[in-house]
């Protein structure tokens, strides 16, 4: 499967992945999702917001045991974050029949659409419009670089765009949901285990920052004359690492866009986008807000405008604590041993389904904890540790 799946939207030069969604990339993992369900006999099927769905089992019967994660990426990403959680969950299935089990709840695998929200802007679409954190008309409005809208985009992959919205139903059919993901940090590695649980999603978001000033020539402008907003900004991407290192949270100015953005020109506009992480909510104000006081006062230095839009934000998610429980116990077996229990910077599908179903998460130690890169991976004993503690999860929430 991880053969078959590996060069599926991975760019020649830089060796990273391009899995935007409802891009042809996005159509050959969703064929090969759909393969893999045909291939073990399971019940298909795609929901009125793009996930795909593999079902032993009737679904409509209810307290079913959900598995899976999603197959897009981050411009040039990894190979295993999302995917390593898909392929997990069949090839799980397939150690549960080598055991030969039986199965006393519906099983079912779930690929995400859109979780990476690489080309809308908007991470977590598929789960999000599902559990009604997102609805058809901000769906509607999204747009990607190029200026093509979701709706246009998930029409010219086939898919109806006004059929998008909260599924409930679907939503009730679960009565538990894991998803295995890679780690994204080297909490596992510096503890020498080679699977976690996961305890809670730090509280996130993303903002635009928007510098403007005045384009002139770069060579005839005298320095005193300028109003550059690349220099505000320059100083907020340096005042946003200060005040995240201060304050024990993360902040990242990861996207830029300049206009006119010549050489030889100085900006009329600088659109930078942060993103910042910490582990409590207070935390997090503290930092937004230190940020936003800093680049006004750079912006007024230097004759800047400055406007400032939360784009996205996901409190804290604690998962379900009689799951995460369980599923320690389940790992710990008759040896009594003790899983790492850690929190994520990273925000999942999982996180965002919490609030609507018991939610869990298991980690693969990622060596390097490099992640959103080409340089993301996990050793193939480890992954394979994965896919033995997921069906042994799987097996003691699903079979009897």
């Amino acid at each position: 499967m991880w053969r078959e799946l590996l060069p599926v939207g991975r760019h020649p030069e830089s060796g990273g992945y391009r899995r935007y969604a409802w891009t042809p990339a996005d159509a050959a993992c969703r064929a090969w999702f759909q393969e893999q369900a045909r291939a073990r006999g399971m019940t298909y099927e795609v929901d009125r917001n793009g996930n795909q769905w593999a079902w032993l089992g009737d679904p409509a019967t209810g307290d079913a045991v959900v598995t899976g994660s999603h197959l897009d990426s981050v411009p040039d990403g990894g190979a295993f974050d999302g995917p390593l959680g898909v392929v997990s969950a069949f090839a799980a299935l397939d150690e549960l029949r080598a055991r030969d089990v039986t199965f006393g709840r519906p099983l079912g695998i779930v690929n995400f659409g859109d979780e990476e929200g690489a080309r809308f802007g908007l991470a977590c679409v598929g789960s999000r419009l599902t559990a009604g954190q997102l609805t058809r008309e901000q769906a509607h409005r999204l747009t990607d670089g190029d200026g093509i809208t979701l709706p246009r985009a998930m029409e010219a992959a086939g898919h109806d765009p006004d059929a998008i919205g909260p599924d409930p139903e679907r939503l009730g059919r679960i009565g538990a949901f894991v998803e295995l993901h890679v780690e994204q940090g080297r909490a596992l590695d510096l503890s020498g285990d080679r699977v976690g649980i996961a305890s809670a999603i730090w509280p996130h978001g993303r903002w635009r920052f928007d510098f403007r000033g005045e384009a002139n020539h770069a060579g005839t402008t005298r320095l005193a004359d300028r109003r550059d907003p690349m220099l505000s900004y320059a100083e907020t991407v340096l005042a946003a690492r200060r005040e995240a290192e201060l304050a024990g949270a993360v902040a990242t100015f990861g996207k830029i866009a300049v206009e006119p953005n010549g050489v030889n020109a100085i900006p009329s506009l600088v659109r930078g986008w942060l993103d910042s992480r910490a582990p409590e909510q207070d935390t997090l104000d503290t930092v937004i807000e230190s940020i936003h006081t800093a680049a006004r006062e750079y912006a007024a230095a230097h004759g800047i405008d400055l406007d400032v839009t939360r784009e996205s934000f996901t409190p804290v998610v604690e998962f379900d604590h009689a799951l995460r429980d369980e599923l320690a116990r389940i790992l710990g077996g008759e040896a009594d041993l003790k899983v790492p229990v850690l929190g994520t910077g990273a925000g999942h599908d999982a996180g965002i389904l919490s609030g609507s179903v018991p939610t869990a998460m298991l980690f693969v130690r990622n060596p390097t904890g490099v992640s959103h890169s080409p340089a993301e991976f996990a050793a193939e004993d480890d992954c394979v540790a994965g896919v033995l503690a997921l069906a042994d999860v799987l097996e003691g929430l699903a079979c009897r």
